[in-house]
């Protein structure tokens, strides 16, 4: 048996953490073929096949030849955020130091570190040394039965200063619970606020995603942390200064014939999908939302005026796509996954992280470019 990137064993033949990711190698290698069988695939939200958005891949920011001499040859997801200090800070999920993924140490989260945040300049040139190694905060990977614990980033953000980190905690894809942490330096130490159990709403408050509003609140969309598990999308907003209080996270809900904040319980604002990877920003006077589709496989993006806007109606647009390796060019990408919104982006000039992977060799993440999103 082999340990999985997230924390758990895998039997050679088996389901893997990324099964899904990886059987839709091929599946598209460009707008056509994703838009075959679209319509039924897509029935939760309008969407464009024919009018993909243009990347460009920029670079990789890790593997051996970036960041293995940092103890990080081997990484994923890469949330990145822009420290107070000017650096960018890339919050990375499991870690191995070794040869190949699954070797060496094993360390999450992670904050890799780029001493410019300038989006044509990013090059990873430090690694967060702390009381746990580079480990960000402590996680033992706790043996559970034949499995163990990791602790995955769903978002790193800041607001007024101040850095915040959300976990999801225990057996990859079986959330025990959620915690909140915030960094008053630059993320080189961690602060523990609060958690959440992982059952809260049925689980649908285990992956979530910040927006920092100027109206005083962050909003929160959320859901399970399973790609293999139907799962609604539901709303919060928090002001910015109750963010490590739980009970102070107010949910927008459907009740008595309105939509309404501070409603008994919150409705789901986008039907039910298997989720991937979720970022939501607020930007240039509106918000937007990428995320990893997992049918038909894709990273794409939304983008509406508010919070509350009708998700079931605004447009979804394409912006990474399958392909086999060796065979990537503009947004075909083999096995991707990710897709978080890089700060200092601009819908006219987007950037984003993409992780990638798809043996114990190509395990990483990269930035793309991309152009043509409205």
């Amino acid at each position: 048996m082999t340990r999985s990137a997230g924390g758990h064993d895998e039997t050679p033949g088996g389901p893997s953490r990324r099964h899904l990711l990886r059987i839709g190698i091929g599946v598209a290698v460009g707008a056509g073929a994703l838009g075959s069988g679209a319509p039924a695939a897509l029935a939760n939200g309008p969407y464009d096949p024919t009018a993909p958005t243009i990347a460009t891949k920029i670079k990789n920011l890790s593997g051996p030849a970036e960041t293995g001499s940092f103890g990080a040859a081997w990484t994923d997801l890469g949330i990145p955020v822009r420290c107070p200090d000017g650096t960018m800070l890339f919050v990375c999920g499991d870690t191995y130091s070794g040869d190949q993924l699954f070797t060496g140490q094993w360390n999450a989260p992670v904050g890799l570190r780029s001493s410019s945040a300038d989006l044509d300049n990013l090059r990873i040139d430090g690694v967060v040394q702390g009381a746990y190694g580079i480990s960000l905060v402590d996680e033992p990977h706790t043996q559970v039965g034949d499995k163990f614990t990791t602790a995955i980033p769903s978002d790193a953000f800041v607001v007024d200063g101040v850095m915040y980190m959300h976990l999801m905690r225990g057996v990859i894809y079986d959330t025990h619970h959620t915690d909140f942490w915030r960094s008053t330096d630059n993320g080189q130490t961690w602060e523990y606020l609060c958690q959440w159990p992982g059952d809260l709403y049925g689980g649908q408050f285990q992956q979530k995603t910040y927006a920092v509003a100027d109206d005083g609140y962050c909003y929160v969309l959320s859901t399970v942390f399973n790609r293999e598990v139907e799962s609604g999308m539901l709303l919060h907003r928090v002001r910015k200064e109750s963010l490590g209080t739980p009970d102070a996270y107010e949910p927008w809900g459907y009740t008595d014939g309105n939509w309404q904040w501070n409603a008994p319980a919150p409705t789901t604002v986008f039907g039910t999908r298997k989720w991937g990877e979720l970022c939501f920003r607020a930007m240039d006077g509106k918000y937007v939302l990428t995320w990893l589709n997992t049918d038909p496989l894709s990273i794409r993006a939304m983008v509406f005026a508010l919070p509350t806007s009708d998700l079931t109606r605004t447009l979804e647009q394409a912006m990474i796509l399958p392909g086999a390796p060796g065979q990537e060019t503009a947004n075909v990408v083999a096995s991707p996954y990710g897709g978080f919104v890089i700060p200092g982006s601009t819908f006219g000039n987007f950037h984003i992280v993409v992780s990638q992977w798809y043996d114990v060799t190509n395990y990483r993440i990269m930035q793309y470019r991309i152009n043509m999103l409205s």
